[in-house]
């Protein structure tokens, strides 16, 4: 069947209906927003450190708004480097129990939906007050880090500030420069030291990076399309190159993160934690890699199935994104958990590292946002904000409205790709098998960023088979695309 253009923007709303989130904002949390607009600037944190002098930086997506990182790096007399991460002070203007507090503790995240981006908190906050904004004077919490050449950090410190984003940059254009594939970006070229700044970044996260792939960090590849639409079209669907600013924001992150984590458990605070299990599914991980000719450890090992990853992506890179999620999908979804400080606990196993949370997103994630609350307490040396029962319901919530949101997400990106595909009913596809079981059998075409199910001709190809696939109908409101073999 073909399709008559659908209105995408009520399609992702009712999607996300249907995951139980509440897209609208109550009119108590927008007349709340207009309040704190209308009030006086706040005064600064009285033990914050002033650092607006230094030459902060951001890197996200091209159209973000909703700033939550920042980044300052420096080499020490001793040869070591200082690492700064800045996170906005989102606690500070979403107080505990407040109307807004209460509407982001429901809906836990901001959902992505390619069309439409339905943030957790509303826009007036995220994207201006709360948000690191390009020359704006903030408050922030500042994840301060001592990085030996080696790539290991001996020290970490955390504690308010006050800074400025002098550079808000973006990862496609950043990613060219630095790679010599692009000009220098006006946003770096216009400010006096940013060039060596940002060079100095990518050396930082070169050496953490590198730690990390040691003790087996895994490298999964994904292929991620964002919709071009045009007067409600879906024109175009454009696919991201993971490039080597990404690689620096990510390498920042998961250091200010894996620190955030030590710091709560050397206060004694609880803390939310970021975990991703030991795999049950070793059996069959290791089944995989045998088809390959790789034998990996009898007993779940990250850094053998790191080695394992890479070899694929250096030797086959177009059926990498196919081998990548299905062992994510084996390795199990991350998830949150509440625990007190010198509790047993599982580590990230994907990142390889035995302490995590997530603390540098807070306009975009409820736990974020709760890590700050804690971290607060630690400052003041009162009470507990919450107790561990507490904590452990709003561990429970985050990680089911994650999922949900990966569901919304990925519904769109499906019914995205389906009307961009409405008009070629009829064409031939290469493409690659991606499943094959009793469920049904699927291919991902080479040429556009859309799966589909093969309906005809299916018998003898199998998971990894190049196939030729003719378009036969489409679905575009449910995301469906149907082929049959060419």
């Amino acid at each position: 069947m073909t399709n008559a253009p659908i209105d995408l923007k009520a399609r992702a709303h009712q999607a996300m209906l249907d995951a139980g989130f509440r897209p609208d904002f109550p009119a108590e949390v927008l007349q709340e927003v207009q309040r704190l607009h209308q009030a006086a600037p706040r005064a600064a944190e009285p033990a914050a450190r002033d650092l607006r002098s230094l030459l902060w930086s951001s890197i996200d997506n091209d159209t973000s708004r909703d700033l939550d990182q920042v980044e300052y790096v420096e080499k020490l007399p001793d040869g070591a480097t200082r690492l700064l991460v800045g996170i906005a002070d989102v606690n500070a203007s979403v107080p505990k129990d407040s109307a807004t507090d209460r509407r982001a503790a429901t809906e836990t995240t901001s959902v992505y939906a390619g069309v439409a981006t339905y943030p957790m908190l509303p826009n007036e906050l995220s994207t201006d007050l709360t948000s690191l904004l390009g020359e704006q004077d903030r408050e922030a919490v500042v994840i301060e880090l001592r990085i030996q050449d080696s790539g290991d950090v001996d020290s970490h410190e955390v504690y308010p500030a006050r800074l400025r984003n002098r550079a808000k940059l973006a990862y496609s254009s950043t990613g060219a420069w630095l790679e010599g594939r692009a000009p220098m970006p006006p946003a770096i070229a216009s400010v006096p030291g940013m060039e060596a700044q940002l060079r100095l970044q990518l050396e930082a996260s070169e050496k953490l990076r590198g730690l990390r792939k040691q003790h087996g960090a895994l490298t999964f590849g994904s292929i991620e399309a964002t919709p071009v639409v045009e007067n409600g079209q879906v024109k175009d669907m454009i696919v991201s190159t993971h490039n080597v600013a990404e690689d620096i924001i990510e390498s920042f992150m998961v250091a200010a993160n894996v620190a955030m984590a030590q710091y709560l458990m050397e206060k004694g605070s609880l803390c939310i934690r970021r975990v991703v299990r030991t795999p049950r599914r070793w059996d069959r991980i290791q089944a995989i890699a045998a088809q390959f000719g790789t034998k990996l450890p009898a007993t779940p090992d990250p850094r053998g199935l790191s080695e394992f990853l890479d070899q694929r992506k250096a030797a086959d890179p177009v059926h990498f994104p196919d081998l990548s999620l299905s062992v994510v999908k084996l390795l199990g979804p991350g998830e949150y958990v509440a625990e007190a400080s010198g509790a047993e606990h599982e580590g990230h196993f994907g990142l390889a590292v035995a302490d995590y949370t997530h603390s540098t997103a807070p306009n975009r994630r409820y736990a974020d946002l709760v890590t700050q609350r804690l971290l607060q307490a630690t400052y003041t040396g009162g009470p507990a904000v919450y107790d561990g029962a507490a904590l452990s319901q709003i561990a429970a919530r985050c990680t089911e409205r994650e999922d949900a949101a990966r569901k919304v997400e990925r519904l769109m990106r499906k019914v995205a790709a389906a009307c961009l595909l409405s008009r070629r009913i009829g064409e031939v596809f290469e493409g690659i098998v991606t499943g094959a079981s009793p469920k049904g059998t699927y291919a991902r075409l080479l040429k556009f960023p859309a799966e589909g199910r093969i309906v005809r001709g299916m018998s003898g190809i199998d998971v990894g088979d190049k196939v030729r696939v003719r378009l036969i109908s489409v679905d575009a409101a449910k995301g469906f695309i149907d082929f049959e073999k060419g």
